[in-house]
């Protein structure tokens, strides 16, 4: 038996991905590649679901795919690979699509929430059948385990029920994923608003991959922390010191009771700086220099991007030319 497949996306639609991303998800990739065999995507064709300028969404598919290295992404280890240089993903979306019912795409609840503000006469079809697509990146893998998060655990159900759906009108051709539910997550959350996810819609709150160190431990300096002198981990009523507590524990390990006893008798400046600094030290430094080594090098990288992009499209045309068969293409 050959290790379970698994497929996990990012989208490109920042300069930088930011310690969030990093302990929520990207640590739990790297360490996946020991026992999966993984298929790491830059997403780019999601990000076109909302307003983007081409240059900018170039730039940073480039970026994210240098950043997913940077993290640890070993290319002979896992298929790290652009989403639109592999057609399939596109195709057998369409074909996905054709076996959805318009209600069940109207109930998912992302859309309902991205469409809030802006109305949904201003929002795309791409937007209202982003979900479908996902599915289609997921089931060219044939994805065993697929890293969720809440927000997409609705739209993991409507991959299962499509291949489910498929699998019984034309005879087995997909693997019906199960969410892979990561334990210990680290949750870090926004320096300015300790009671909201860290989100790189709010720049001051939130430290990216690619700042500059004197950016972060401003950021780290400023961070809001809470009324009372003692630093004890207390989400409840200590949100601002328990967040900061929460990012030394993601960055060493050590149990919290050893963090906490570190700072008997100090104030709140002296773990603002602490946790800055070992973030610096531990997270920003190495990753942005071996970014930035990536980076100076455009031929190699686009050269490990195509090399990555062969690779996803072995399995992906696999897939589809089975589902183009069963349809009657």
């Amino acid at each position: 038996m050959g290790k379970p497949s698994v497929l996990s996306g990012i989208q490109p639609t920042a300069d930088s991905f930011h310690i969030g991303n990093y302990f929520g998800a990207l640590r739990q990739w790297v360490q996946m590649q020991e026992t999966h065999d993984c298929f790491y995507a830059v997403v780019d064709l999601h990000a076109i679901t909302s307003e983007f300028d081409p240059k900018i969404l170039k730039k940073r598919t480039l970026s994210s795919f240098a950043q997913l290295l940077a993290v640890g992404i070993d290319s002979l280890k896992s298929t790290i690979f652009v989403q639109s240089q592999v057609p399939q993903h596109a195709q057998l979306a369409w074909v996905l699509s054709c076996f959805t019912g318009f209600g069940e795409a109207g109930r998912m609840t992302q859309f309902k929430d991205k469409t809030q503000k802006g109305g949904q006469e201003r929002s795309s079809v791409g937007l209202f059948t982003y979900p479908i697509l996902q599915a289609a990146d997921i089931l060219l893998y044939q994805a065993q385990s697929v890293p969720v998060g809440e927000d997409q655990r609705q739209h993991l159900e409507l991959t299962r029920d499509l291949a489910i759906r498929f699998n019984n009108q034309f005879g087995k051709t997909f693997v019906v994923p199960e969410a892979f539910i990561v334990k210990e997550s680290a949750k870090i959350l926004d320096l300015q608003d300790p009671t909201a996810k860290m989100s790189k819609s709010s720049p001051q709150g939130c430290v990216f991959i690619l700042d500059e160190p004197d950016v972060v431990m401003k950021k780290f300096k400023t961070a809001l922390t809470d009324s009372g002198k003692e630093i004890i981990y207390d989400p409840a009523n200590k949100p601002g010191v328990s967040n900061l507590l929460s990012i030394i524990k993601a960055v060493t390990n050590e149990d919290m009771a050893t963090i906490e006893s570190q700072f008997t008798n100090k104030g709140y400046g002296d773990l603002k700086i602490y946790t800055g600094e070992l973030v610096v030290e531990k997270i920003i430094k190495p990753f942005r220099e071996k970014t930035m080594t990536l980076l100076a090098d455009e031929n190699q990288l686009n050269s490990l991007m195509n090399a990555g992009a062969q690779k996803a499209e072995k399995v992906a045309a696999a897939t589809l030319k089975s589902v183009y068969e069963k349809v009657g293409f």
